[in-house]
């Protein structure tokens, strides 16, 4: 998968993005670990741009799968 479904983020971390139905616009934050896709964090998507917040939760997520 690539743009638009599909970007980066950097440091090993990925969005997948979904168009719902009812016109919300939700996203999921992931990583890929030994092969697998690893979903660290999903939510609905408000802003233009992806919260800080939702990818610092992911990140941690990430760190602590990794450790």
């Amino acid at each position: 998968m690539g743009m638009p479904l599909c970007r980066p983020l950097g440091d090993g971390l990925w969005e997948v993005r979904c168009n719902l139905t009812d016109g919300t616009i939700a996203r999921i934050i992931f990583c890929v670990v030994n092969g697998r896709m690893v979903l660290l964090h999903g939510f609905i998507k408000k802003t233009q741009k992806t919260p800080q917040k939702d990818i610092g939760l992911a990140r941690t997520r990430q760190k602590e799968i990794l450790s």
